[in-house]
C-alpha cells in the first residue's frame, strides 16, 4: 500500500468533515450514503485508481461510474482532496452556477465520466465502457462503477448483469454500497435484495464480500477484482451508513437530509447537528487523532 490504514483512514475523516461542511452550505442533500462510502472513496482514489488529478481527461486513465449520484458529496470531497480541484470549492454544492451539482454533471466538471440522476442506469453505463476498452484492446484500464443496494429494486441494473456477464467483462469492477437502507426504510423491509451475492454469482459474476470500513478488506477486493479473468467482479461493501456520526449511524431518516434541516426523535436538536457531528468527526468518534495528522 501507498498509505499506511492510519492515512487513509485520517483522509477518509477529512472527507467525511467535508461532507458535513458542503451539505450544511447547501442546505440541502445527502447525509447517510456519503458518508458511509467515505473509507471506499478514499481507498480507490488515493490506493488503487489510475488516474492524473491534474490531467483528468489522461487516456490511459480507469473510468470511475457513479450510479446512485445522490451520494455525490463524497466523490466531490475525494477528489478535491486528491487534487482535481481546490478543496474550498466545496462550500458551492448545489449553487447556481457551480460545477457541483446535485447529481454529477460529466460536462460541468473534468473528472466526471457519466451523468448520474435516475437511479439504475451506472451499471448499464459501466458495461458499455468497459466493452469499449476492451474493442480498443485496452488491456490496462478498469471500470469502477459505484451503486447502491437500493438501486438494485431496478430492472434496468439487472440487464446490464446479465450483459456484463454474458460478455466476461473482466475489466468491470461494481462496488456495491450494502448500507441496507434508503429513502423509505430499510431495504429488506422494502424490497428483500438477499440471497444478494448468489444473484450476482448466478449471471456469472465473481462476488467478494468485505467489511467497507477495513482498509486491508478494501484494497485487497479492489486489487483481487484487476486479476479475475473472464469474468466481472462484484465487490459487496458493507457499510454503516452516517459513518463517523453516532447519532446517524443505521438511521435512514438521514439517507436524504441534511444536518439542520429537521429534528429527529433522539438526537441533537436540528441547530446543534452539524456542531455535534463535526466534533465528532473531529475526535473520531472519541478516538484520539494521529499526531502525524
Amino acid at each position: 500500500m501507498i498509505h499506511s490504514d492510519k492515512e487513509l483512514e485520517l483522509i477518509a475523516n477529512h472527507i467525511r468533515e467535508d461532507i458535513i461542511k458542503m451539505l450544511v452550505e447547501a442546505g440541502s442533500g445527502h447525509t447517510a450514503g456519503p458518508l458511509g462510502m467515505a473509507d471506499i472513496f478514499t481507498a480507490l482514489y488515493f490506493e488503487v485508481l489510475r488516474h492524473q488529478p491534474h490531467n483528468p481527461e489522461w487516456p490511459e486513465r480507469d473510468r470511475v461510474v457513479l450510479s446512485n449520484g445522490h451520494i455525490n458529496p463524497v466523490l466531490y470531497a475525494t477528489m478535491a482532496r486528491a487534487g482535481y480541484f481546490e478543496i474550498d470549492e466545496l462550500k458551492t454544492l448545489r449553487k447556481f452556477g457551480t460545477r457541483l451539482q446535485g447529481h454529477p454533471e460529466r460536462l460541468r466538471l473534468p473528472g466526471l465520466e457519466t451523468t448520474s440522476g435516475p437511479l439504475g442506469s451506472g451499471i448499464s453505463q459501466a458495461s458499455g465502457m468497459a466493452l469499449a476498452l476492451r474493442m480498443n484492446q485496452e488491456k490496462q484500464q478498469r471500470v469502477w462503477c459505484l451503486t447502491s443496494d437500493g438501486e438494485h429494486q431496478e430492472g434496468n441494473t439487472w440487464e446490464a448483469i446479465m450483459f456484463a456477464g454474458k460478455n466476461k467483462l473482466s475489466n468491470l469492477t461494481v462496488i456495491v454500497d450494502r448500507n441496507n437502507i434508503q429513502i423509505d426504510g430499510m431495504t429488506e423491509d422494502v424490497m428483500p435484495l438477499e440471497p444478494f451475492a448468489m444473484k450476482y454469482q448466478s449471471f456469472n459474476w465473481h462476488v467478494i464480500e468485505i467489511n467497507g470500513h477495513d482498509f486491508d478488506d478494501i484494497v485487497s477486493a479492489m486489487n483481487q477484482s484487476k486479476a479475475i479473468f473472464e469474468k466481472p467482479t462484484c465487490i459487496i461493501a458493507h457499510t454503516i451508513p452516517g459513518k463517523g456520526v453516532d447519532f446517524m449511524e443505521f438511521d435512514f431518516r438521514w439517507h436524504g437530509i441534511p444536518p439542520g434541516s429537521k429534528d429527529i426523535s433522539g438526537d441533537p436538536p436540528k441547530d446543534r447537528q452539524a456542531k455535534v457531528a463535526l466534533e465528532k468527526l473531529r475526535t473520531m468518534n472519541g478516538k484520539i487523532r494521529s499526531e502525524h495528522e
